[in-house]
Parts: C-alpha cells; structure tokens; sequence
C-alpha cells in the first residue's frame, strides 16, 4: 500500500450492496504529492493505477477538482460505508464532502446515466452497465432530496441484480429509467446553487504546508 495515501475506500458492488461470490473489491484512493514536487517542470501525476488490483487513485488536488466538478465516480467516494485507510487529513476531507455538493449534481449525474445510456444497444443490452446506470440515477435523487448520494442501494438490491442477470425485460427497465429521469428533473434541489469552493481551498493549502 502507498504511504502517500490519505484515504482508500471501497467502491463499486460491495459498497453498493450488490456484490455476488464473483465480485471484484473496487478501491479507489486519494494521495498527496509532496508540495516540493510541484515546484519542479516536472509535476506529479494526477492520478495512478494500483498497486493492487482494482484500486485507482487521485492526487489530492485531482479530486478536489473533479468533486468540485461534481463529478459522480469521485463524490460517491467520500460516502462510501467502507473506509480501508484513513489519515487525519483523509479525515478532513470525508468531513468536507458537503462542501462539494452543489446544484451542479442534478446534471453531472443525469449526464453520467444519459453517457450510460448511449453506449447501450436495446436489442441486446449490456445488463451490468444497464443496472449501473439506473443505481446512478437512484443515488442522484436521494442526493438532491437529502444533500447525500445513495451508495447502499437497500431495497432496490434484487430489483437491481435482476436487472443484471438479464432477467427484467428491456421495456420495463426504460420505464423505469424514465421514472427516475424525470422524477430527479422534477424534484426541488436542497443542495446550494453553488459548492464551497473557499473551504475546499482552505482544506488544500493545508494539506501542501503538511506535505512541505
């Protein structure tokens, strides 16, 4: 495991509550580069695959952008219900994690399920992308209802998983899919118009005078 890392989370089905006796652990992490690295031309990378399997990582100031962005993959990980390792700064920034949430995740999140959707061919669906796509939009909603994402997806678990092994025909799921579009269009957002962008600031630079 890197030392660098200041959380690491699990991901995917088994934060999901959908995992099955062939599912893969999916980590996904957040590290700090040391500040004086970023003084050369030569800048750390933004994000880095391993070293185990299934695990990608994100430079601090990566996700923050990318959070502050409102971008899906990278928000539900400040929720997820599995925490493998925590520093006190990864503290901080699972305690910041309202800062990040803003109107903007009604349509980065539709967005997401809509590139979902593009990618699916009706005639033969790719049932697990299929099954994603619509927790995606049951998160989104219980985000703008509750200022939190759904991660543990609960009742909706079989339903879910039915999708994903084929079994739920193709209308049904895109009436469903319908449904949560158009209820997450409709819902009134209790999430600010915009992030907090000056705390997430404040919580960076504190993490580069650590790193320094």
């Amino acid at each position: 495991m890197n030392d660098d890392l200041i959380l690491s989370v699990v991901m995917g089905s088994r934060a999901y509550g959908l995992e099955t006796d062939d599912s893969d652990t999916d980590r996904r992490g957040v590290y700090a580069a040391p500040t004086a690295a970023f003084w050369r031309l030569d800048k750390p990378p933004t994000h880095r695959d391993g070293p185990l399997p299934e695990q990608f990582s994100w430079e601090v100031e990566r996700f923050c952008v990318l959070a502050l962005d409102a971008n899906p993959t990278v928000l539900e990980c400040l929720w997820s219900p599995i925490v493998e390792v925590i520093t006190p700064a990864g503290r901080r920034l699972r305690e910041l994690r309202t800062a990040f949430v803003s109107e903007k995740v009604r349509h980065s999140f539709a967005g997401y399920s809509d590139a979902q959707l593009r990618r699916l061919d009706p005639a033969a669906p790719a049932w697990k992308r299929t099954m994603h796509m619509l927790r995606l939009l049951l998160s989104a909603l219980h985000l703008v209802r509750h200022g939190e994402p759904l991660i543990q997806v609960g009742p909706h678990r079989e339903r879910l998983l039915a999708i994903k092994r084929g079994e739920v025909p193709w209308a049904e799921v895109d009436a469903w899919r319908q449904s949560l579009s158009a209820e997450l269009a409709a819902t009134r957002c209790t999430l600010p118009e915009r992030p907090d962008r000056r705390r997430v600031e404040d919580f960076l630079a504190s993490v580069r005078r650590e790193n320094l």
